[in-house]
This record gives C-alpha cells, structure tokens and sequence, in this order.
C-alpha cells in the first residue's frame, strides 16, 4: 500500500504516512509550532513532486479509505488551501487522537471542546491531523502534536 490512511487507522498507518501544524486552523500560519509537533510538509512536497514527476499515479497517492472519507464528510475543519491533485475543491482537516482509554484505532474528534476535555485528560495523548480532498480522495498526514496542559502532563 502507498502511505495513505489505512481502514483500521492505527498507530503503525501514521508512522508511514507522509504531510502540516498543532490545532485545527493553525496550519494557515506556517511559523506556529508547539514542542514535539511534527510537520510534514517536506514529506507532502515530495509526494507530491513524485506525482507531477509520474513516479507515482494518481491512484497512488488518491487512496483514501471510506472510514477517513466519512470522517471528512462528517468530522471535519475546510481549510482555505485547495487540494493539490484534482484543484476542485478546498481540503479538510480530520483529527484522530491516540491515547490512554481510546479505542486502539483512536478516536476521531468531532469539536475543539472534544479536543480541549482529552487534552485535560491525565496521560499522554498524541493527536494526528489528516487533510482530505473529498472530491478526488487525496490524502495526507499533515502534522502530528502531543496534547497537554497542566492536567494532562500527570
């Protein structure tokens, strides 16, 4: 399989993706970052210069799976960036958190509140922010972060 969202999403799915910042929105100010957020965008680049480059096709790289094309019809943030295979449409961020007393395939969060009650949640909680194109499937990890405050650092 290419690096796209696998149907049962797990950990070992997002250490092999490849794509952008810490909250939904923030990836609109690209100097943003927050300790230990990764961002992808040199990953994303590339992949994207490997389809422009015809290493890989279109069906490659716009693989999403139908759990992460509901969720970014059901569960999303639009983002203002357009996507960057098809230009149809503007993309979507989906959100999946991983941690203590979720579901081993995380959860996929629905709100910034939901967001904000894990981060106060004691335990380490990392969260994985995807952008879909819902038109042509496109799909990337464009950052990863860990979530904390006082209350969730325990």
């Amino acid at each position: 399989m290419s690096a796209g969202i696998s149907t049962g999403f797990d950990r070992t799915a997002v250490t092999t993706l490849t794509s952008v910042s810490p909250r939904p929105g923030a990836a609109s100010s690209p100097g943003s970052s927050t300790p230990g957020e990764i961002d992808y965008r040199l990953a994303r680049a590339a992949r994207l210069g490997a389809l422009r480059r015809g290493e890989l096709s279109r069906l490659d790289v716009c693989d999403a799976q139908p759990e992460l094309m509901r969720n970014a019809e059901a569960c999303s943030t639009t983002t203002r960036r357009k996507c960057p295979v098809c230009d149809e449409r503007p993309l979507v961020e989906v959100t999946y958190v991983f941690g203590p007393r979720l579901p081993p395939s995380g959860r996929c969060i629905t709100s910034r509140r939901e967001l904000a009650r894990l981060a106060a949640k004691a335990g380490r909680f990392e969260a994985y922010i995807v952008e879909v194109c819902r038109a042509c499937r496109w799909n990337h990890l464009t950052r990863s972060y860990p979530l904390a405050t006082d209350a969730g650092a325990r």
